[in-house]
């Protein structure tokens, strides 16, 4: 198979059809072998309903219903587990990406030789609320990554089947993807200007929440990719640190005892911010130990659980 197209969705069952027909045109004008995975990610309208219509009518489509929401990144999981075609290409379900970028992605990957291709949306049609903080994102991905991409939030990609396939999301963090396939080893990566529409029906999904959460998977990749396997490289060495600052201020204040005949030490308040820096010291030290020895012996996987499926 050529072409695995992955659409995580939730609640746009207005979209669909429409969409599913323009990929489906796209393919048979370019011969192309190719699925389509529609991962419907617990919607609460009528779209899963809309799924089983299309599977009936095109063998191609497959659907996949969770049981809950689990988020976007949960349905990529899912879908990236079960893509088969030797490019995996994702897409959003709002018709803002066109699939008429395919063959041209396609061919990045089958022919440039490229891991991952990511798309740019240069031009954008998303409100104000939306444009600022991807725009915080990626310039904070970019300087924590060393990925220079413009757009690493575009829901339009493209990758080896065998990227997909060593990589798991979770959270937030299907926004991240590039940087955690660097970690993974797939370290050619490069992106493509797509157009980008406006949306056509429904609403975004995307609000305060998804800022915040944003931010905080931006650390925890920040701290997987460079210190999941070695955790005592970052807490042992901010707790070597603030040991080290406790234990001079320490003997400081004990040559000042013995020496000056400073007795009253603790009336100073630099004996208990040495004081402190110690004990945090410690702390530091130890939770990289632990860490440690969690990494050594967790080989836990999130599971997600699918409700149905058709084909």
């Amino acid at each position: 198979m050529d072409i695995s197209v992955v659409v995580p969705l939730f609640n746009e069952e207005e979209s669909l059809p429409e969409l599913c027909t323009w990929i489906d045109k796209v393919m048979k004008e370019n011969k192309f072998t190719y699925e389509v995975l529609l991962t419907d990610d617990g919607s609460t309208d009528a779209s899963w309903n809309v799924i089983e219509a299309i599977c009936k009518t095109n063998s191609a489509i497959k659907g996949i219903r969770l049981r809950r929401n689990y988020g976007k990144s949960a349905a990529l999981n899912v879908a990236f587990k079960q893509a088969q075609g030797d490019v995996v290409i994702t897409m959003d379900a709002d018709l803002q990406d066109s699939p008429d970028e395919i063959p041209a992605l396609y061919n990045l990957i089958t022919k440039d030789g490229f891991d991952l291709i990511s798309g740019w949306k240069q031009k954008r049609y998303d409100p104000i609320t939306k444009t600022i903080p991807t725009k915080l994102f990626n310039w904070a991905t970019r300087k924590m990554s060393g990925i220079y991409l413009h757009d690493f939030n575009c829901g339009l990609k493209a990758y080896k089947n065998i990227v997909v396939k060593n990589v798991e999301v979770h959270g937030e963090m299907h926004r991240y993807i590039p940087v955690i396939a660097k970690y993974s080893g797939f370290t050619k990566i490069g992106e493509k200007v797509v157009e980008h529409r406006s949306r056509k029906y429904g609403s975004t999904k995307f609000g305060m929440s998804r800022f915040i959460n944003g931010f905080l998977d931006l650390l925890s990749i920040a701290f997987i990719t460079k210190f999941s396997k070695r955790p005592m490289h970052l807490f042992g060495i901010i707790g070597t640190f603030l040991f080290l600052f406790g234990f001079i201020i320490a003997v400081k204040l004990a040559y000042d005892k013995v020496f000056l005949h400073i007795f009253k030490m603790t009336d100073r308040p630099i004996f208990y911010f040495g004081f402190l820096a110690m004990i945090l010291g410690t702390q530091f030290f130890l939770a990289g130990f632990i860490g440690e020895l969690i990494s050594q012996g967790q080989n836990d996987k999130t599971v997600y659980q699918i409700d149905k499926t058709v084909n």
